[in-house]
């Protein structure tokens, strides 16, 4: 029979390519019979001036349909033979974009006259730009569905010219029976935008039919089926409609038996895959992994599918095994297609100073032995007190109870949200979960060994001279504002510290990677949580990211979101009580804390104290007003090197460092006029030291930068910049030896053994704590259980400027206790479930020692309180009356507790899923081909 041709041409918005198009089919050594044009509601005038008649004709569809549509309806209005005619009809399917060779359907027509089996046959198509590339040439699929193209992306050589028998090929010039569209029902509507053309070979193949490819037709592409009338898809949609189309495909092909299965797993199983594209760095396939799963198990379509394919199929799935491809070989093209764009823009290595050989590693131990023996005292304990710590809840789950929004036990107790600083305090204490107030012991040991490891890496990345890094690890790591946090108990201030270097190196790659954005996310939200005060310097850094670095927006914007879903609660709650400010206070115990000179924090110092050098001048009878002048000469070297900088060919670098040194000190400075939260009967300012950690910090980062510029004197320079920064540090450093130092060993034990023994067999018991303050005031709380933790602590109530109900009944029944009157207690120590009373030891002032003996008396004097005697925290009482079991918080509050716990998994967790550095395994380069392993065996007969 002789062959009739009809060509149909799918346009839509084709201005571009429409003409060379049907140029081309025009100049075809052998002519299609017929010629339809179905334009798909384009809007460029591209078919408007088309002048149709003979043979050849238009027809429309509405914008938006897909491809297989548009061919249907060509189908519908193209002439059907005559049927006294013995012709054997086909279809010859073109877009606007595929300009066919002079050659393309004769060759077509030369390979299927050959081989009257083949119902589908494919040209090799080429990239329409660059027409010797190929684009396309033959497609497969896995046993999972997952299709695949065999040859792609290849420079044409004649290479795979052998290759006829495939499993599908795709839409561009494909020709096929015109019968055998009929029959199967043509393109499955529910593929609209790619493997249409992959599916109808499929179910040709089941059918009995055969598919080949042909390799001396070529036709031209200027994309792939999903870029067909489209300006532009981003790599999101791109994803989500080949997924959606492996899962509809998935369900067609699946036998009877398990579809149910299959249905039920497309959520979950995309919620798992989202696990995986989060660690492969791919966070933008999330969204097209969960968009796919819905759209196909609730978009109908399948039921339609599976009938159809039942109605035509005539062989098993056995018939086309071999034509598939295996997992293995799609991800070995997968691999070297990834390493082979890596080693495009791979940049050209840089030497740099090696950790192990340059000195890295020796000067994170020479600061961990440094450390080792200046707070000899604190190794081996079990918990840390004083300044601004305590000991942790004694149990993880505790930790993570005090985490997010809910009941608070601190004080009266209270409904509201929980410091972020709690949740970084929950994260530490599970990493040693046998002990977790073991955790903040280590923080403090480890701070200045971790501060120089960090400060080298971020050193290096700056210069490339090997010995500079070591210089900017010894200052950062001997870091007054570190020092003297480590000394004062100031456990956020110190993480605050140790994360900077690390956060910096992160928002350097931000642009490169996933992994470094998500790992600036998690660190941006821990250094905020632990140093709150250091929100406008990190937003401000945060914004500089974006500004230098807009060409990279998207991995850089959402940094922040961590941070604000962790502060979220706190905000609302401290713009409710109108303290806005109040987000800003230190977390952990309020201690008091005198603010320093602009003087004293233009050195570096975050207390009044000189960097400790008063005590010390005191003991060796030195004048203090020297002090100014010698502490200001000890500082100079690193001064004058990190200004000395902008006279370097870096002076750009120099510049931004000094600019956030200068921010970091005006935070420092404004944190001195924020008086916050309360201590006895008056404030504290905001710890200054996290400002001076990132001043400090950004003069380090100039210095090395101007180490790196100047000439041969730098290496004295820098030797002598570190030397007399450990001098500066020296006598706060010594402080656990000199009897400075705010912070002691303990054993874990807040209150007394008394207590914590009936603790525990009555978490809720109420103790009332009376501590004399140096000024003749009485400091009182209530403590829960084993006493109060560092956990339990809460900016919402030390922030606070109104007294609650409960917290002025307290405040009443501590006045009348501490002094004999006709009070009578009994309610009020009922109502608040007070069972034990401590009268503290108070600080050496006559007022407080007054204060503590009239206490005393008066509770020892009260028939109601049995005296339990003197502790190592001051003198116990029990009240042996009744006392109600305190309040635990509502139901409401308990489910808010784990809706927040719930979305802080959800961020953080995915967060952390991105910052897990993965990466290709590299291996040796092999061809792009993917072929089936074995050659199809259906229809040997016609094999040569």
């Amino acid at each position: 029979m002789q062959p009739r041709v009809t060509a149909i041409l799918v346009c839509a918005n084709g201005a571009e390519f429409l003409d060379r198009t049907l140029d081309a089919l025009a100049a075809q050594t052998r002519p299609p019979e017929a010629l339809v044009v179905v334009d798909v509601g384009s809007t460029d005038g591209s078919t408007d001036e088309l002048s149709f008649g003979g043979s050849a004709q238009l027809a429309r569809i509405p914008a938006g349909r897909p491809f297989g549509e548009a061919v249907a309806q060509g189908e519908r209005v193209a002439p059907h033979a005559a049927p006294d005619e013995s012709v054997d009809e086909w279809l010859w399917l073109i877009g606007h974009d595929n300009a066919p060779a002079p050659t393309a359907l004769a060759e077509l027509l030369a390979a299927v006259e050959i081989a009257p089996s083949v119902a589908v046959a494919g040209p090799k198509v080429m990239v329409a730009q660059e027409p010797t590339r190929i684009r396309e040439f033959g497609e497969s699929m896995t046993r999972f569905g997952r299709s695949t193209v065999l040859v792609a992306d290849e420079l044409d050589q004649g290479q795979h010219d052998a290759h006829a028998d495939v499993l599908g090929v795709g839409v561009a010039g494909m020709l096929v029976r015109r019968s055998v569209w009929t029959a199967l029902g043509g393109f499955d509507p529910g593929l609209p935008h790619v493997d249409a053309a992959l599916d109808f070979c499929v179910r040709a193949r089941l059918a009995g039919h055969r598919v080949s490819v042909v390799p001396e037709a070529r036709v031209t592409s200027a994309g792939g089926p999903e870029d067909f009338g489209r300006r532009s898809v981003s790599e999101t949609r791109r994803l989500r409609f080949r997924r959606q189309a492996q899962l509809h495909r998935r369900l067609v092909y699946a036998p009877a038996a398990v579809l149910w299965l299959h249905w039920l797993s497309l959520v979950p199983l995309a919620i798992l895959r989202s696990v995986g594209r989060l660690v492969a760095k791919h966070p933008g396939a999330v969204g097209a992994e969960i968009g796919a799963a819905v759209a196909v198990a609730f978009g109908g379509g399948v039921g339609r599918a599976r009938r159809t394919l039942a109605r035509n199929r005539r062989v098993g799935w056995a018939a086309v095994e071999p034509l598939r491809v295996s997992l293995g070989r799609v991800r070995e093209h997968r691999v070297t297609a990834r390493d082979l764009e890596l080693a495009r823009v791979e940049d050209a290595a840089v030497p740099r100073a090696s950790f192990l050989g340059d000195g890295g590693l020796w000067t994170v131990l020479a600061a961990a032995v440094v450390t080792a023996v200046l707070l000899g005292p604190l190794l081996g304990a079990p918990a840390l007190t004083g300044g601004g710590l305590l000991p942790l809840s004694t149990t993880v789950g505790r930790l993570w109870q005090n985490v997010g929004y809910g009941w608070h036990t601190i004080g009266t107790g209270f409904t509201g949200p929980s410091d972020p600083f709690a949740a970084v305090l929950a994260v530490l204490g599970t990493l040693t979960f046998w002990s977790p107030s073991t955790s903040i012991v280590l923080v403090m040991l480890l701070a200045v060994p971790l501060s120089a490891l960090g400060g080298w890496f971020a050193s290096r990345r700056l210069t490339t001279r090997v010995w500079v890094p070591v210089v900017g690890a010894t200052l950062y790591a001997l870091s007054p504002s570190l020092v003297t946090a480590v000394m004062s108990g100031h456990v956020g201030a110190v993480i605050a510290h140790v994360l900077l270097p690390w956060l910096l190196l992160t928002l350097l790659g931000a642009h490169r990677s996933w992994a470094s954005s998500a790992g600036a996310a998690l660190l941006f939200a821990a250094v905020l949580a632990s140093a709150p005060s250091l929100i406008p310097v990190l937003v401000l850094t945060w914004l500089a990211s974006l500004a230098f670095g807009w060409r990279h927006l998207l991995r850089r914007i959402a940094i922040p979101l961590p941070a604000v879903v962790l502060f979220a609660p706190l905000v609302i709650t401290q713009l409710r009580a109108g303290t806005p400010l109040g987000v800003l206070a230190d977390p952990g115990v309020p201690d008091a804390t005198r603010a320093p000179s602009a003087l004293q924090l233009a050195i570096g110092s975050p207390l009044p104290d000189w960097n400790g050098w008063t005590t010390a001048s005191h003991a060796a009878g030195f004048a203090t007003t020297v002090l100014p002048i010698a502490l200001a000469v000890l500082a100079l070297p690193v001064g004058a090197t990190a200004i000395g900088a902008l006279l370097g060919r870096r002076w750009h670098l120099a510049a931004v460092a000094l600019g956030f040194a200068l921010v970091g000190y005006l935070t420092a400075f404004g944190a001195t006029h924020l008086a916050l939260s309360g201590v006895g009967s008056t404030t504290t300012i905001v710890w200054p030291g996290s400002g001076l950690s990132v001043s400090w910090f950004a003069l380090v980062v100039a210095a090395v930068v101007g180490l790196d510029t100047l000439p041969r004197l730098a290496p004295g320079l820098g030797l002598v910049a570190a030397v007399l920064t450990g001098v500066t540090v020296a006598p706060v450093f010594a402080g656990l030896y000199l009897g400075t130092a705010a912070i002691s060993p303990t054993t874990g034990r807040v209150i007394s053994a008394y207590v914590n023994a009936e603790a525990r067999t009555n978490p809720d018991v109420g103790t009332l704590v009376l501590t004399p303050q140096r000024d003749g005031t009485l400091g009182v709380s209530l403590e829960r259980g084993q006493g109060a933790t560092l956990d339990d602590q809460s900016t919402v109530q030390a922030t606070a400027h109104r007294l609650s109900p409960d917290d002025r009944r307290l405040t009443t029944l501590a006045a009348n206790l501490a002094s004999r009157s006709g009070f009578d207690p009994r309610e009020d120590l009922r109502r608040l479930g007070v069972r034990f009373v401590l009268l503290a030891d108070g600080p050496d002032s006559r007022a407080a020692e007054a204060l503590h003996d009239r206490a005393a008396g008066s509770i020892g004097q009260d028939a109601r309180f049995t005296s339990i005697g003197a502790t190592g925290t001051g003198v116990l009482w029990s009240y042996d009356g009744r006392v109600d079991r305190p309040a635990t918080g509502t139901a409401a509050a308990s489910a808010a507790h784990a809706l927040f716990l719930v979305v802080l998994g959800v961020v953080f967790g995915a967060t952390a899923l991105l910052a897990i550095p993965t990466g290709p395994r590299r291996r040796r380069a092999v061809s792009h081909v993917i072929e089936a392993d074995e050659p199809a065996t259906t229809f040997d007969e016609e094999r040569e």
